[in-house]
């Protein structure tokens, strides 16, 4: 019988089609559009290396996939480790970082790293660098960002440091089967890579800057109905739906300038508030 394609495409124009066997299609603007002749390496260049130039010079960032469960969030910012071409965005990002401070360390500029790995579970923060922290508290600093209190932050002095640390975190995430997914994370994960740049002027003068950038993975939303849990899991996805429902009406807040934005609503927000909204940029 043949088949067409029910949905379309236009990269140039930044919008989606799709088509019903019946009536008009439904059309939707976006900033950007990527079909599946992209590659990962394309992805990372057009739009992930500019926030990786904003974070080494001084802006904080964050960089997320989101999405239903199973639609392949965690594979975009992973990738194959074993397979350069297939590289996602949290490898390529540190990549990235380290061959930004190749280029430019020395002539009274260096650089110090740091790095954190934080879970979201059932709203609830939990150390994945630490094998003992678990329910951590989410306090409020200062200046009205917030912070994870006893949340671990080692120094990174090569990118293999980053590499291993996120394998070890990585290993105790919460992760459980569903109907959509055999391997559905379960929580929603931060890795934050922490940049602190000091520049060394004739004058003798130091200017110091800190920023960081936030590699989030978050857990997929989803319909009970699609995935068959119940129980715990059950629970789990609730509190995922809620979550991300914040996290979205934070971000629609800020892009449409309504006014008070709710980042007390979930504790994801609470600790993404310094790299969403004001100088900060995401993607």
């Amino acid at each position: 019988m043949g088949y067409r394609s029910a949905v379309d495409m236009d990269i140039s124009e930044g919008t989606v089609t799709v088509r019903h066997i019946c009536g008009d299609p439904d059309r939707w603007t976006f900033d950007a559009v990527i079909n599946n002749t992209s590659t990962q390496a394309d992805i990372f260049h057009v739009y992930i290396t500019p926030m990786i130039e904003s974070v080494m010079a001084g802006f904080n960032a964050t960089i997320f996939a989101y999405g239903q469960s199973g639609s392949g969030k965690t594979y975009t910012m992973t990738g194959n480790p074993d397979h350069a071409d297939l590289s996602g965005v949290i490898p390529r990002s540190f990549d990235c970082i380290f061959s930004h401070i190749s280029e430019t360390s020395g002539n009274g500029t260096t650089y110090n790293l740091y790095c954190s790995y934080l879970e979201l579970y059932n709203g609830q923060a939990r150390d994945l660098l630490s094998k003992s922290h678990t329910n951590l508290k989410i306090k409020e600093s200062k200046d009205k960002t917030f912070f994870v209190q006893d949340l671990s932050q080692p120094q990174v002095k090569f990118q293999d440091d980053l590499f291993r640390l996120m394998e070890e975190g990585t290993e105790r995430r919460k992760v459980a089967s569903t109907e959509l997914n055999t391997d559905s994370s379960r929580s929603h994960s931060i890795f934050t890579v922490y940049v602190q740049k000091e520049e060394h002027t004739d004058d003798g003068d130091i200017r110091s800057v800190t920023s960081k950038l936030n590699l989030v993975d978050l857990a997929g939303s989803e319909r009970q109905s699609k995935t068959g849990t119940t129980g715990d899991a059950l629970k789990e996805g609730c509190n995922i739906n809620l979550s991300l429902s914040a996290l979205g009406t934070v971000i629609d807040t800020i892009v449409k300038n309504k006014g008070h934005i709710p980042y007390r609503s979930s504790p994801l927000t609470m600790l993404l508030k310094d790299s969403l909204g004001g100088g900060s940029k995401t993607c």
